[in-house]
């Protein structure tokens, strides 16, 4: 999906600023840079999406775990729980499978935590299981630091969540005025093809063009770095 709309923006481009195809060699680099950034973006979507499944499964683990279970069945119940939610298909019910044969295999609930810390590089899940292994050496009343832990984490995902919500309609501005300046050129071509005609065919034309097309991805970096937002 990321090759197609790179290869679509790159042809879209070379006609929009140079009125030739062939111009879309040269703007390769450009359409590998915006490959990167649709990765990106698909890959930080995914990874929002599964913080979401994490907190609703360490809000049931927490909820095991004040009904009485230890940490062990706690994780068992809460890879039951959220079954139903999610479907067995999707990652976070995968990774809690995965721990509960863990488990039975007589792995030791930290090695069990561990891996799945080192398996979804998640800042949140490596904090969960650190704030386990503290608790677990602490000798104190892990249960209610488990807790507690999960409370917080939970109140930084649902905080994060809340953010990017009241940013969404500033990323669909800066979407559509990605799009505005090739609406606005193919419209004058459509309409007033005399008009452009000196931009195009010609060596003081393609430095013109050039410019505006160099303009054009600054800002668009720039726009991409003012929404992103880190919590």
């Amino acid at each position: 999906m990321a090759a197609g709309k790179s290869v679509g923006l790159v042809l879209l481009a070379a006609y929009v600023f140079y009125d030739s195809f062939g111009a879309a060699l040269i703007l390769i680099p450009a359409g590998i840079f915006y490959m990167r950034d649709c990765i990106a973006d698909l890959s930080e979507k995914k990874e929002r999406e599964f913080l979401g499944q994490f907190k609703d499964s360490i809000q049931a683990v927490a909820a095991g775990l004040k009904a009485g279970y230890s940490v062990e069945n706690a994780i068992r119940g809460a890879g039951r729980d959220i079954e139903p939610l999610y479907g067995p298909d999707k990652r976070i019910c995968r990774e809690f499978s995965l721990m509960t044969r863990q488990l039975d295999m007589n792995m030791s609930t930290g090695a069990v935590l561990d891996e799945f810390a080192g398996r979804t590089g998640q800042e949140d899940v490596e904090n969960f299981v650190n704030v386990f292994a503290a608790a677990k050496k602490s000798g104190g009343d892990s249960i209610a630091i488990i807790r507690n832990a999960v409370q917080l984490i939970s109140d930084r995902i649902d905080t994060e969540k809340e953010i990017r919500t009241m940013i969404a309609s500033q990323k669909l501005e800066f979407d559509i005025m990605c799009v505005v300046p090739f609406a606005i050129i193919l419209y004058m071509k459509a309409t007033f093809g005399e008009f452009l005609g000196a931009l195009y065919g010609n060596a003081a034309g393609v430095c013109v063009m050039t410019v505006c097309l160099l303009l054009y991805v600054a800002a668009y970096r720039t726009g991409r770095k003012i929404i992103r937002i880190e919590v």
